[in-house]
């Protein structure tokens, strides 16, 4: 076999390492829930982040009604530009504009087909040979799939739990060079559920310029905070640093399904323009799908309408969920919550693996939840922190409070007892 052949093998393995997503490893926990369990447990999916299946979850009746009318409108039955239609990128353009000193046009907003197809996008944009790009450890595994698909290679920086999940900005400087292309930042945090302040944010976006690489903000859950911190926008410093953000419409608005996204460019010293980013993320949307047109044209309503009380009511559950949660979860001695949630949806919970009788790391705890208990979590392995495991906490009380009582349960027979 020659040379080239070896090449192509060796890449398509890596490529094919690379598609075991999140989603892959799902489907094979629950692949694992016994029949017989299941008639007398049902099962609880606590491993992602939809809460639309609950009715306290809901989405807004204006939400409903913007689509309907877009539908019925008939104007929107048609094929979309690449880069999105004008009034919905407008709309995305204010909404964002209201939270920072900048005034964003259409021109800096790019639709895209969830925070998924951003991601691609932003990735393949970024790939060059060498190139690297930091993303913080745990993360959201689509980075991670995405990066080496892409054969970019992935350099981790740690997040603190002890300091509220900060960015460990000391590592981030270690590990920049020449070749780093972006830091990768989500805040709200997933899988975290840390909300970073405005002094910390700052110092990542002085150090982002120091180190000369823009900033990838994921704040898929902006505005989903429910602690002592406000949701600060990494926009805010896009004087200091570029800063490119991906949204969606998916957690905030609680249609994940709707698979709406966004990525908007905060940039006003035009550092990405002139280097050409920016016609590159034009050039990669032309050759990739693009969002329903009938979402598109539900968006300006949907984000001019929907009532601030939606969101305060969303927000109200999550606090109380979390609180719930997070009190609930010291009852297990093997088990370890460092840091509250303060935003988005999720908290990670360290696994004492010293304390278990017959558990040997957290993808084997998860499988064997799921087949005794049908309850389904997600392995910290998946995010990058192994011997931890993501909980969701977007469900109705009633359904945590048995959720907690699952896995307290499993714990306890699953726990040395000398």
């Amino acid at each position: 076999m020659g040379k080239q052949e070896w090449g192509f093998k060796e890449n398509h393995e890596v490529q094919a390492a690379a598609a075991i997503t999140m989603k892959n490893i799902l489907e094979a926990i629950i692949s694992q829930t016994d029949d017989t369990i299941l008639a007398t447990k049902p099962l609880i999916h606590l491993g992602h982040g939809d809460p639309s299946v609950y009715p306290c979850f809901r989405t807004s009746n204006v939400v409903e009604d913007a689509l309907v009318e877009s539908l019925q409108s008939t104007k929107f039955n048609c094929y979309a530009p690449n880069l999105g239609i004008n009034p919905a990128r407008r709309a995305i353009a204010d909404y964002l504009s209201r939270d920072i000193p900048y005034k964003l046009t259409t021109d800096d907003i790019f639709v895209t087909v969830g925070a998924e197809h951003a991601i691609h996008v932003l990735l393949t944009v970024l790939a060059c040979p060498g190139a690297n790009i930091l993303l913080p450890k745990p993360n959201y595994p689509t980075y991670e799939a995405r990066a080496r698909h892409s054969l970019l290679e992935v350099r981790h920086f740690g997040l603190l739990p002890e300091k509220g999940w900060e960015v460990d900005l000391d590592v981030v400087k270690e590990l920049a060079d020449d070749k780093t292309v972006a830091i990768v930042l989500i805040n709200p945090g997933n899988p975290c559920g840390n909300v970073y302040t405005f002094e910390h944010l700052q110092k990542i976006a002085e150090t982002a310029r120091h180190l000369g690489i823009m900033v990838i903000a994921d704040e898929v859950y902006a505005h989903q905070v429910f602690g002592n911190k406000p949701f600060i926008p990494m926009g805010v410093f896009g004087d200091i640093v570029p800063v490119v953000t991906l949204g969606t419409l998916s957690k905030r608005w609680i249609v994940p399904g709707w698979r709406f996204g966004w990525i908007a460019i905060t940039d006003p010293n035009g550092i990405l323009y002139k280097t050409g980013i920016v016609d590159s993320i034009k050039d990669c949307l032309v050759i990739t799908a693009e969002p329903a047109t009938v979402i598109q044209g539900a968006v300006l309503r949907i984000m001019e309408n929907t009532p601030d009380s939606f969101f305060s009511k969303i927000n109200n559950f999550l606090k109380d969920a979390a609180d719930m949660v997070y009190e609930r979860l010291k009852e297990i001695p093997v088990v370890t919550c460092p840091h509250k949630p303060e935003g988005s949806m999720f908290l990670m919970v360290k696994l004492n693996l010293s304390g278990f009788d017959d558990i040997v790391d957290d993808v084997d705890f998860c499988m064997k939840l799921a087949k005794e208990d049908s309850m389904i979590l997600l392995p910290g392995d998946a995010v990058g922190l192994k011997n931890w495991v993501r909980m969701s906490f977007a469900a109705e009380s009633n359904v945590l409070e048995d959720a907690i009582g699952r896995i307290k349960a499993f714990c306890f027979r699953h726990a040395k007892h000398d």
